[in-house]
């Protein structure tokens, strides 16, 4: 099979042919059709994310495929079956194996690319929002809401019935954070973050992908009671947080990683995807991809995230 591995840190990967993976006790061998591609992927090609993994390896975090051969122990999934799945690695190939357990069908209505796009974009919001406590009427902000997980959280606490305020970097990201259902924009670039939230009755969840100085002024952008959720630091700044600020407003900080619920939590995820499926079943989620390359340009849809030039979710297929 061909598979898309990298050999050294902070290297271009490289389109190898390689081995067809057995599945072992547990796992599906899955032929891969499409795979998203996160920003935590630039980071794990780099050797900064939180995760670390032997080289050579093949990263892709989120799959759509279907089942071709079980191992040991299972018999759900049966083979045939059209599955997404978050692996956390493994996803850039034509063929990869993942636990059983991960798998989830997806409805026929659903395109490859689609749930490619779909699972951790859609999922870390959907959590995020759920630990938030996210309801009806208050006031969401967004950071980097043109991205691909920023969107779907617009996308949600629109339908949970937020008032959603989206930060991005240009009128043209933007445009499409108001396609997907904000209410106000705030332009990262020009427009005073803090006093602009402070003018539209401030924030009562904050979701905050970006860190640095974008987190310090959303945090004093809080109203008394606010719930702020940093999820990722697309900045490249960790934010230290003053504990005065959040004595005096009675804020609270949940501290949130997705993909940590693969370990102590992974039926936490599927229960998710499921849900999500059966509202995307209703029409009333709708993936934004910006680009679709084939397996070999995998190296370019990286490079695309990280240089910030793709709005939504890019996805790479087979």
């Amino acid at each position: 099979m061909r598979a898309m591995q990298l050999h050294e840190l902070g290297q271009p990967m490289q389109l190898d042919e390689t081995t067809t993976p057995t599945p072992g006790k547990g796992e599906v061998l899955v032929r891969v059709h499409a795979c998203g591609i996160n920003f935590g992927d630039t980071l794990i090609v780099e050797g900064k994310y939180q995760e670390k993994f032997a080289l050579p390896f093949t990263p892709g975090m989120e799959i759509c495929g279907t089942v071709e051969a079980l191992g040991e122990g299972v018999s759900s999934p049966t083979i045939g079956t059209r599955i997404g799945a978050y692996g956390g690695a493994g996803g850039l190939a034509e063929y990869t194996c993942i636990d059983a357990k991960r798998c989830v069908e997806v409805p026929a209505n659903m395109g490859n690319e689609a749930v490619a796009a779909f699972l951790v974009a859609y999922g870390t919001s959907h959590l995020a929002l759920e630990r938030a406590t996210l309801k009806a009427g208050e006031t969401l902000l967004v950071l980097g809401a043109s991205g691909g997980v920023g969107l779907t959280a617009v996308e949600l606490g629109k339908l949970m019935g937020a008032k959603v305020i989206a930060v991005a970097r240009s009128p043209e990201k933007l445009e499409i954070c108001k396609a997907a259902g904000a209410d106000h924009l705030i332009n990262s670039e020009t427009d005073d973050i803090r006093e602009s939230v402070k003018a539209l009755g401030g924030a009562d969840v904050v979701y905050d992908p970006v860190g640095g100085d974008q987190f310090k002024a959303a945090l004093r952008a809080c109203n008394p009671l606010a719930r702020i959720l940093p999820l990722g630091f697309a900045s490249g700044d960790i934010p230290q947080i003053p504990a005065n600020i959040l004595l005096v407003k009675n804020i609270t900080v949940i501290g949130y990683y997705w993909g940590g619920y693969t370990v102590f939590a992974p039926e936490i995820l599927t229960n998710s995807f499921r849900e999500l499926f059966k509202i995307y079943a209703t029409g009333a989620l709708k993936p934004h991809i910006s680009h679709t390359l084939p397996l070999a340009q995998a190296n370019e849809a990286l490079a695309l995230l990280k240089d910030r030039k793709s709005t939504g979710k890019v996805v790479v297929t087979m």
